[in-house]
């Protein structure tokens, strides 16, 4: 084959096998690229979680000695009554636990120089469950509503003092005017008797209206069936808590609900069932044996103001003679009591005012030592002789016997069953009878016993003027002593702390010198709480529960 011919072959070959490579797969080409690939790793550590809070909320239920025999804080007086509706209201102002006077209702207030007006800068935006707005035309009605001779306060009258008349300067603004001095009258105005309820619902439910209250407080008044329960729900709307609070807004319980445990045996058990979350007035021996248990915690509240005590009928024989109340002192030893009823858990009492009281006067201790030998003498001197060799002392062919009221409240029948005791070693004979407070009431403003039970409880010295003083509404003992009225009269006019505490001195060596109490113990209260409720404090009294912060733990 010729050159040319061949090399026409190549280039047909050639040319075929290009056309060829347009029609088939190429060989696949290797090509190398670089990945990121992640690897899982497992690894154990310690790491601290916090968890979320559960919210704070519950409901509450709270055991009181007794259903009160009223509710209307302007009206009544009984300290169950405080302890139920303080959280349905707020107050003007209060006493803080530094002794100082705390804004409430009131952002800010200023005293005139002769110490007879008070003008009150109200907080603005507080509105009264109802929906009614709180200004200064309601703390006016308030004022006028307790100093009405028709409204028959028993107690808040007393509080407000020497009350003279209110004045609305402006929607916010009110000026309230006295008829000479009250060192007191700021103090008086955080205590629930003092309430700032609403005047619309005063007036539309009238002598009811202690069965609809309605206040600017943390919890609204639901209902009140007495004998049997009572409720409160928490006001959604509230925002303006009280300096002491920890947090604002609404509190946290959703219900309080307060029912009546008036059998002192029944209270611990009812704790121990979780029937109730709180139960006060414990009995000591069964106190000791919940502070032991860990799902309970045991608060002893000591009471500063009046001791429990026995007041003594000045009016009605026998105890109309000086001689036969002193040889009473003298016949009695308090410390027994304390010791064996109370187990040591409060002091025992020697005067009107606990030992705790800010004007207490440690003078009285030493007044009426227990001597019996002394009793009799005072006995024999007043003529009341046992004739008859019987146990029994006589006078005229009368036996000398004394009526006593007890009621179920602070082993009031245990302490008599010892007075009674001991005044038998002497001649005294003593007929107890038990009796509810409202029949109490009645019998000691009647003055148709020769012993009536009261206390204890208060705050300060002027507490003294209430049931001392010749016009005063709880005057049981029927003293009418024109130099104890007036001493007491200048204690609480005088604004000098150390010139007040001096008359309130003198006022307590004259109660005793007169022999119108018979003093047992300074009063307190056994309270038992489940570990399930948080929170729960009581005010610089140790009477008034402050639910506001109180939530329960599930």
């Amino acid at each position: 084959m010729k050159r040319h011919a061949v090399l026409a072959l190549l280039a047909t070959v050639a040319l075929l096998a290009g056309s060829l490579a347009g029609c088939t797969t190429p060989e696949p080409e290797v090509v190398r690229e670089t990945r990121i690939v992640e690897k899982q790793v497992t690894v154990e550590k310690e790491v601290v979680v916090t968890p979320t809070p559960a919210p704070k909320g519950g409901s509450l239920t709270y055991g009181l000695l007794f259903s009160p025999s009223g509710m209307d804080p302007h009206i009544h007086s009984s300290w169950d009554l405080g302890a139920a509706v303080s959280s349905v209201y707020d107050p003007l102002v209060y006493t803080g636990e530094d002794g100082e006077i705390k804004p409430g209702l009131a952002e800010s207030w200023e005293v005139s120089d002769d110490q007879t007006s008070y003008t009150f800068k109200l907080r603005e935006g507080v509105i009264f469950h109802d929906g009614t707005p709180f200004n200064a035309e309601a703390v006016k009605f308030n004022f006028d509503r307790i100093a009405d001779p028709e409204t028959k306060s028993q107690f808040a009258v007393v509080l407000l003092g020497p009350y003279e008349s209110s004045e609305v300067i402006d929607e916010v603004t009110v000026k309230v005017n006295l008829s000479e001095p009250f060192a007191f009258f700021l103090e008086r105005l955080g205590l629930p008797y003092m309430a700032m309820a609403s005047p619309a619902a005063i007036e539309e439910w009238g002598e009811d209206y202690q069965l609809h209250q309605v206040g600017t407080g943390p919890f609204i008044f639901q209902e009140y069936v007495p004998n049997d329960h009572l409720t409160l729900v928490r006001n959604p709307d509230y925002d303006w808590p009280l300096p002491y609070a920890d947090h604002t807004g609404p509190a946290y319980l959703e219900e309080i609900h307060f029912t009546f445990l008036p059998d002192a045996s029944t209270r611990v058990p009812a704790l121990e069932a979780g029937d109730v979350h709180v139960a006060r007035e414990l009995l000591p021996e069964q106190a000791a044996r919940l502070a032991q248990h860990p799902d309970f915690t045991l608060l002893s509240t000591a009471m500063p103001g009046q001791t429990l005590q026995f007041f003594m009928n000045s009016e009605r024989e026998p105890t109309s003679d000086l001689q036969v109340r002193q040889a009473i002192l003298y016949a009695t030893d308090p410390t027994i009591s304390a010791n064996t009823i109370f187990r040591g858990y409060f002091p025992p009492a020697y005067g009107p005012l606990s030992s705790n009281t800010p004007s207490y006067n440690p003078a009285v201790e030493d007044m009426y030592n227990y001597n019996p030998t002394r009793a009799r003498e005072l006995l024999d001197e007043a003529g009341w002789i046992d004739t008859d060799g019987d146990g029994m002392r006589d006078k005229d062919g009368e036996p000398l016997r004394l009526e006593m009221i007890v009621q179920g409240w602070g082993h009031l029948q245990e302490l008599g069953e010892i007075a009674q005791g001991q005044l038998l070693q002497v001649g005294i004979g003593v007929e107890m009878q038990m009796m509810s407070y409202p029949a109490a009431l009645e019998a000691a403003g009647t003055g148709a016993y020769h012993l009536t039970p009261y206390g204890g409880g208060g705050w300060d010295g002027d507490v003294l003027k209430a049931f001392f003083h010749s016009t005063a509404f709880f005057n049981w003992s029927k003293v009418e002593d024109s130099e104890l009225d007036r001493v007491l009269s200048e204690a609480s006019q005088e604004m000098d702390p150390e010139k007040r505490t001096e008359l309130y001195h003198q006022a307590q060596v004259m109660i005793m010198e007169k022999a119108l109490i018979l003093p047992m113990l300074s009063d307190g209260q056994l309270v038992g709480v489940s570990s399930q409720v948080k929170g729960l404090e009581y005010g610089n009294m140790g009477l008034f529960p402050r639910f506001y912060d109180t939530y329960i733990v599930e």
